[in-house]
Parts: C-alpha cells; sequence; structure tokens
C-alpha cells in the first residue's frame, strides 16, 4: 500500500504527489525514451514521443508484475520546456491514456539534450509493489 504525503496547509499538486511512503518489492526503471520496442523512433512530436516513453516504462513495470499504480516516483528529463508547458494538456492526455490516474511524487528537469539524438524526453520511474 502507498500513502501519499501531503502537508497540511499546501495545495494539492495536479497531476503529481509532493511524496509517496510505500513498502514492498523496489523496481527501478531506467530512463524510456520516445521509440518503439525495435529502438526506431517513429514521430518526432513531443507529445508523441511522451505517449512512447510511457508505454515503455508501462512495459518495463509489467516485466515485474507491476503496474501504474505501483510508481512511486518518475523523473522527466526534457529538451525543451517551453514545448512541454504549452502542451500540457496533451500531455496530461496522453499520461493519463497510459498510466491512468495514478500520479507519483515528479520531477521534471529541463536538459541540453538526451544521449539518443532525437529523443525530446526520458522518464524513469521507481515503483513499490507491496509485500
Amino acid at each position: 500500500m502507498h500513502t501519499v504525503l501531503q502537508p497540511e496547509g499546501w495545495p494539492r499538486p495536479k497531476g503529481y504527489a509532493n511524496g509517496i511512503a510505500a513498502r514492498g518489492t523496489q523496481i527501478f526503471v531506467g530512463g524510456q525514451i520516445g521509440w518503439n520496442a525495435q529502438q526506431a523512433f517513429e514521430s518526432d512530436d513531443f507529445v508523441l514521443q511522451t505517449a512512447q516513453a510511457l508505454r515503455n516504462v508501462l512495459a518495463v513495470l509489467q516485466m515485474a508484475d507491476a503496474g501504474p499504480q505501483h510508481m512511486v516516483r518518475m523523473t522527466w528529463y526534457i529538451t525543451d520546456r517551453e514545448t512541454y508547458t504549452s502542451r500540457l494538456p496533451e500531455i496530461g492526455a496522453v499520461y493519463r491514456d497510459v498510466m491512468g490516474k495514478h500520479f507519483p511524487a515528479m520531477t521534471c528537469v529541463v536538459v541540453k539534450a538526451l544521449v539518443e539524438e532525437r529523443a525530446l524526453v526520458e522518464i524513469e520511474v521507481t515503483a513499490v509493489v507491496p509485500d
């Protein structure tokens, strides 16, 4: 079981949690980017790459009999802050489509570039499956 950590008096965040407490088997998903299972990019669109990166995260979680409900931490590395902020409604829609309404503690960091030249977003996740 996971417990959302929400300090008293703080406004509730939208689309993420300030903190999560969990106990169980830990799963660490390395950074997933917006290419498919054959490591080929199907799009250079930020939202479409985000959707694919999220599907890749989900595929790794499923290998450990886990799902979005087990995510406790998510870190996003993005290459363009303006694109991210201007397309948040679309990003939120693809997030909910893939992950449902499971919102772990999140961090988003703007980086100069990612190792894969065409990658626009990279997402890593920590999940905990309860004992």
